[in-house]
């Protein structure tokens, strides 16, 4: 294929990258949105194969397929409830491939450049690296902590930022180091050191934030990966790689800045350290003879009979026991019954923005009840029954009423204001942020113990009969 169609493919699947970001953006546009990205995707594979030479093309091929067939094991293997996990792994891929092929371009480079250009390409090839480093070990260690496989409370060393700051200052001496000398060996001592230093720093970095700001991690980590991208498109040249590196970077740092504004937190406070080092608030462990009061399946029916409005507010916990298609079953019977039915979903509800809302598509609940926290948390005062099925950090009153409290301040759903609270949870632990939840104490809160797939199971019979 000519340089100038590879070239006008690229133009083409940029575009569709773009129109995917657009469509991602609505749930009555997403499917279309993941359509045009694919679209993209093959595009750019076939254009980049085709302008591959004779002699490397049974090579790309092979590692296309490769790629694929992992891929389509993975995605055929993993739960809705693991794919946090899973995007944080996808990304320390790109970080590790930005390392890799910034070391490859430095050694064996596509074209010999010199003078200012040449200062330039080694800046591009150095930063790739850099960052690469950072979000290879870091999304590792984010993905050890959605799965549990590693702590997710924050690690917090003795003099934690300077050491940070101490990694970066011997990062920028070694970079000055690196594009003064002319000697490869020199360079690539240089490069090395630099990488296990960018390693360490990814690593410490992520234990250093709490499992409650995971969300905003993977996130802000997407955008890394991007830059990653961005920077090693630079130094190969190729526009789309530019371009999408780019797309992903802004588009990641502007989720994680919405992120961080839903949670009244900022990107700074994030990185210097999460949610999770403090265990308790001092609302929820002051009066140490709180009890929480136990609904029964037929309390529950009754009361939800009896409603003329109901809220459900879904959490990482329906994801984990699958109870989305229960509630959709649920969802249908109470709106044939007149009842006005809608879901309220917090913009860091499960472990992954947008979570819940895939989840409810999945179970085929419709999109104009499923409302953001902005559009129904003035709402609560006038719903009769709200239904907490698995979330906890979200719905905690302490962030609202306790200025103590780790979480103070952190916009949530103010469920506690409606008439009835039913809080649907296996047992009184606390939220992924460690802190404890005086919801379950309120006085029209009522737990409902169990799994919450064989609860809303067992609701839904009820309201049946």
């Amino acid at each position: 294929m000519s340089t100038g169609l590879v070239s006008v493919a690229y133009v083409v699947a940029s575009v569709l990258f773009i129109f995917s970001l657009g469509g991602l953006s609505h749930q009555e546009s997403a499917r279309r949105g993941n359509l045009y990205g694919v679209a993209g995707i093959l595009i750019a594979l076939v254009a980049t194969i085709a302008s591959v030479s004779d002699s490397g093309i049974v090579a790309i091929i092979i590692a296309v397929l490769l790629g694929a067939g992992i891929g389509i094991a993975i995605a055929n293997k993993v739960e809705m409830t693991q794919m946090p996990q899973l995007v944080a792994l996808l990304h320390s891929f790109v970080g590790l491939a930005a390392v890799l092929v910034g070391f490859s371009g430095y050694i064996e480079p596509l074209t010999y450049t010199t003078g200012a250009e040449h200062t330039i390409k080694l800046v591009e090839v150095f930063v790739g690296i850099f960052i690469g480093a950072v979000t290879f070990t870091g999304s590792l260690v984010a993905c050890g902590k959605l799965d549990g496989r590693i702590d997710s409370k924050a690690l917090t060393l003795p003099g934690r930022h300077w050491m940070n700051l101490a990694a970066i200052v011997v990062s920028v001496i070694l970079g000055c180091w690196f594009i003064g000398t002319d000697s490869m060996a020199l360079g690539i001592i240089a490069l090395v050191v630099m990488t296990l230093i960018a390693a360490v720093l990814g690593i410490h970095l992520i234990m250093a934030i709490g499992g409650a700001d995971m969300p905003v991690v993977v996130s802000m980590l997407n955008s890394y990966s991007g830059w990653a991208a961005a920077s090693i498109g630079f130094m190969l040249g190729n526009d789309l790689l530019i371009v999408t590196g780019a797309l992903v970077g802004s588009s990641g740092a502007i989720l994680s800045y919405i992120m961080c504004k839903a949670m009244n937190r900022s990107f700074v406070s994030v990185i210097l350290g999460g949610f999770g080092q403090t265990s308790s608030s001092s609302s929820a462990t002051g009066d140490e003879d709180q009890t929480a009061v136990e609904a029964s399946i037929d309390d529950v029916c009754e009361e939800l009979r009896n409603a003329d409005s109901v809220i459900i507010v879904p959490g990482y916990g329906m994801a984990v026991a699958q109870a989305q298609s229960g509630v959709s079953d649920m969802t249908k019977l109470l709106r044939e019954r007149g009842v006005n039915v809608r879901f309220g979903i917090h913009p860091v509800a499960g472990r992954l923005p947008g979570h819940m809302n895939v989840l409810l598509a999945e179970a085929h609940v419709p999109y104009d009840i499923v409302l953001e926290m902005d559009e129904i948390n003035g709402d609560f005062p006038e719903t009769d029954v709200v239904l907490v099925i698995g979330a906890n950090d979200t719905v905690n009153p302490a962030a609202a009423e306790d200025p103590g409290s780790p979480i103070a301040g952190m916009p949530v759903l103010e469920v506690w204001k409606s008439r009835q609270v039913v809080i649907l949870k296996r047992g009184m632990a606390t939220g992924y942020s460690g802190v404890e939840n005086p919801l379950f104490f309120k006085d029209n809160s009522r737990m409902l113990f169990g799994d919450a797939k064989d609860s809303i199971d067992k609701l839904v019979s009820g309201l049946r009969d």
